[in-house]
């Protein structure tokens, strides 16, 4: 049998999409199946291989993935110039008060930005899969609660919600807006072949 690391890597290239520890220990048979802390391990060591070079192992929300670090975007992001996504300031700015403020109402959201929110905006944060409605207010008219999902950390490279830059102020909105601007200009909606490589 290949070494664990390597075996990792093939798996790690072909998915094309986050993986758990479960799921890379659910691809061996139960008598080759590694120790969960060896995995953890191997994983580490793997990371440490791709050390400044052009492509690292990154930990997300939905497990590990192999991607080009963000140093290269200035020139990996060329590949998609013609079909980069550009998201306008007040889609940022809402998706911005959606992951600091969940659960958030639309009205309040409203509230925040000073103007009425198009519902287009909130069309296609849903639709990107970036938010969801996680319940209602028990208020009159009973206006949805919405929250930022799994894919939304993926997407941004993030573990956790607590990755998230610390907003100390409204104005910090403007920054804010400006890093997702940032980090969704440089990831492309459709990974470049091979498959598994995400920016």
């Amino acid at each position: 049998m290949p070494e664990l690391k390597i075996i990792l890597e093939a798996v790690l290239l072909a998915a094309g999409e986050p993986l758990s520890l479960d799921r890379l220990l659910d691809i061996f048979p139960e008598t080759e199946r590694p120790e969960r802390e060896v995995l953890r391990s191997t994983l580490v060591k793997l990371a440490a291989d791709y050390a400044g070079r052009g492509m690292e192992l990154a930990e997300v929300a939905s497990g590990f993935r192999l991607q080009v670090p963000g140093t290269f975007a200035p020139w990996v992001s060329r590949l998609w110039e013609e079909r980069a996504a550009h998201y306008s300031r007040a889609l940022l700015e809402t998706l911005a008060l959606i992951a600091y403020r969940q659960p958030i109402t639309r009205g309040e959201i409203e509230e925040v930005r000073g103007v009425s929110l198009s519902s287009s905006i909130m069309k296609t944060l849903q639709e990107r899969d970036w938010i969801k409605v996680i319940g209602h207010r028990e208020v009159p008219g009973r206006p949805a609660l919405y929250a930022t999902t799994r894919d939304f950390l993926d997407y941004f490279g993030l573990k956790s919600l607590s990755e998230l830059p610390p907003l100390t102020t409204p104005r910090d909105l403007d920054v804010i807006s400006a890093e997702l601007e940032r980090r969704a200009s440089v990831t492309p909606d459709s990974p470049p072949l091979p498959e598994p490589f995400h920016v």
